[in-house]
């Protein structure tokens, strides 16, 4: 397991505990065909470097897409957050069919880096973070890392029409990413935890956790969906879904930090602006 952090012209691999300055792009890694074998053959040969600062979001030129209602409770959440508007059904068909729900999420400007502000809507009045395991996808749709997301969601917007999940989903910094690519030949065992906190005032106001294991589909089979007919010449990213929702009675609010953890990738943390 190798993480990768990002610096202006260059990446920085920490390879047991080490720091290391490597020659290579996001991008150079997102199109190879073994994005490992490559970082690793650089990795031989590399020198110490300090980690950058400030951290940057890990990607460069790949869009970030979403997959919805791939746990239990996101299901439940979804359905009660639309029950009276007859979008109910919706969600319980999504998560039992095969075919998985997955929309686009964000371009690279839209995403907030670790410690950055991430935004709710001004037209939205009940926001939550929704924090996902994210794959990182190569361009032939191999998956060879993971990182963590932070899906920023506009939960009164998606509940009122089903249709209107584009504009509950995607606008500026709805999205955040970090804080490092964890690029790794081995898949991450099923106990792997994703916890949140969730501080106002610097108290807690919401903690909550799950384990991939709770996810209905396999990683594998939601990259394949998403590279059907769709190409991604400089990768991608893929949030996997959220299995840790906060109750009907809670919103976001600007001044608030959310803090998602994985424990192999690290702690993605943002305040709301």
């Amino acid at each position: 397991m190798i993480l990768v952090y990002p610096a202006p012209d260059h990446l920085v691999a920490v390879v047991n505990g080490q720091p290391l300055r490597v020659d290579l792009s996001l991008d150079a890694l997102f199109t190879a065909e073994d994005p490992a074998a490559l970082l690793a053959a650089h990795c031989a040969t590399a020198k110490p470097a300090p980690l950058p600062a400030p951290l940057r979001a890990p990607l460069q030129s790949q869009e970030v897409w979403a997959a919805g209602v791939t746990y239990f409770r996101s299901m439940t959440a979804r359905k009660e957050e639309s029950k009276d508007t007859g979008g109910g059904t919706f969600y319980d068909r999504v998560y039992h069919a095969e075919r998985p729900e997955l929309f686009f999420k964000a371009t690279p400007h839209r995403v907030a880096a670790p410690g950055t502000p991430v935004r709710i809507r001004a037209d939205s009045k009940w926001n939550v973070p929704e924090p996902e395991l994210t794959l990182a996808i190569n361009s032939r749709g191999k998956i060879f890392g993971y990182t963590i997301g932070n899906d920023m969601s506009s939960r009164d917007i998606e509940g009122e029409n089903p249709l209107y999940l584009p504009q509950a989903k995607v606008y500026d910094r709805s999205a955040a990413l970090g804080p490092a690519l964890l690029v790794t030949t081995e898949p991450l065992p099923p106990t792997t935890e994703i916890a949140i906190e969730i501080r106002r005032d610097g108290a807690a106001v919401f903690t909550g956790a799950t384990t991939i294991s709770q996810i209905k589909r396999t990683f594998v089979s939601l990259a394949e969906f998403l590279f059907r007919d769709n190409t991604f010449p400089q990768g991608c990213y893929l949030m996997t879904g959220t299995g840790v929702v906060p109750p009907d009675s809670f919103t976001l609010r600007s001044g608030d930090e959310v803090r998602i953890t994985i424990a192999p990738i690290g702690t993605l943390t943002n305040s709301v602006a």
